[in-house]
């Protein structure tokens, strides 16, 4: 069985290339994975210089220019044509590659994979989404931003893209679904949700109903959807409140405890209120893409990187397709 292989962006994130490299020859080291460095070659050559790597699958390829955060994504496409993640997303397209993973600009790399691979039939627009915390670590959550302005058909086309995810992610045979709302009942939510809920009600989907916001951190259902503004702002949300109980916390057990005991205490709180940060598939293309957050060190690129092997070998893409055309059957 051949390797996955992977193009990595070599210029994404707030530490490449220097980060990104050590991350990719770490994941290099692992069964299974073939890497493909993309980037100015003389930049990235200097980095492997530091590392044996001899025996480690990794490879490079120039690309002389990169898209930055704040550059128009869609006119960078157009004067940066040999941008890091339009040569890296170029590598999938012509079969060079079987994903690519970037924790560059994410605006630049979701219209990046669009143009160059293409949306699945049925999607207007890839979703993004996964853990929202640890608190509920088999229940996942689309739309996380993506797509703010919403109609009943784009949820029901979350909820199919999160029963895929949680299946092939997460291993759960058949994930439960429920629409994020204001109260539990059905007829309860705005517009959006009860007209959503009538299109559930019909689908093939394993739907459970409406669920509240307190239901979330006790994984009351496997795939929670809502639009991609609400889904943001509690992502965000739940990003500052961690940090919030944190600081809250060392503040409650300065002088009674020991300071190295604190800081376990804090950490462990920190990491149940945030979303893991390996990176997560941009679902709805016709391609592996994984995005990660700009700050990730080379552990969390070593990570991503994983996540794409995981989605090229369980067949994401192909899965989800399969359940796009399920409902478009469905009608």
């Amino acid at each position: 069985m051949r390797p996955v292989r992977v193009a990595v962006d070599a210029m994404g994130g707030d530490y490449a290339p220097q980060e990104i490299v050590k991350g990719a020859i770490r994941a290099a080291g692992s069964d299974g994975i073939e890497i493909t460095l993309v980037g100015p070659e003389d930049a990235i050559h200097r980095e492997l210089e530091k590392y044996d790597i001899a025996g480690v699958p990794i490879h490079v390829v120039n690309a002389s220019e990169v898209i930055q955060e704040g550059d128009s994504p869609v006119a960078a496409m157009r004067e940066k044509p040999d941008a890091s993640i339009l040569v890296a997303i170029r590598l999938v397209k012509r079969g060079e590659a079987d994903a690519v993973v970037s924790i560059g600009y994410t605006g630049a790399v979701m219209v990046a994979a669009i143009e160059i691979l293409g949306k699945l039939e049925g999607v207007k627009r890839p979703s993004a989404g996964g853990l929202l915390c640890r608190f509920a670590p088999r229940s996942v959550l689309f739309d996380m931003g993506p797509n703010a302005d919403c109609k009943p058909r784009d949820l029901l086309n979350f909820a199919v893209i999160g029963s895929v995810a949680a299946r092939r992610i997460l291993g759960i045979d058949n994930p439960t679904v429920a629409l994020l709302s204001n109260g539990s009942e059905e007829g309860k939510g705005n517009l959006l949700v009860k007209k959503a809920y009538q299109l559930f009600k019909q689908s093939h989907l394993n739907f459970i109903g409406n669920i509240e916001g307190n239901d979330i951190p006790f994984g009351r259902a496997n795939v929670i959807v809502c639009d991609g503004f609400t889904g943001n702002i509690l992502l965000k949300f739940c990003e500052g409140l961690g940090e919030a109980v944190v600081e809250r916390v060392k503040t409650a057990l300065d002088k009674r405890l020991p300071e190295e005991e604190i800081e376990i205490v804090a950490s462990s709180l920190f990491a149940w209120t945030h979303a893991a940060e390996e990176g997560a598939p941009i679902y709805g293309v016709d391609g592996v893409v994984v995005i990660g957050h700009g700050r990730s060190h080379a552990p969390q690129l070593a990570s991503a990187i994983q996540m794409a092997k995981l989605a090229v070998e369980s067949n994401l893409v192909e899965e989800l397709k399969l359940e796009l055309g399920k409902v478009k059957t469905e009608g």
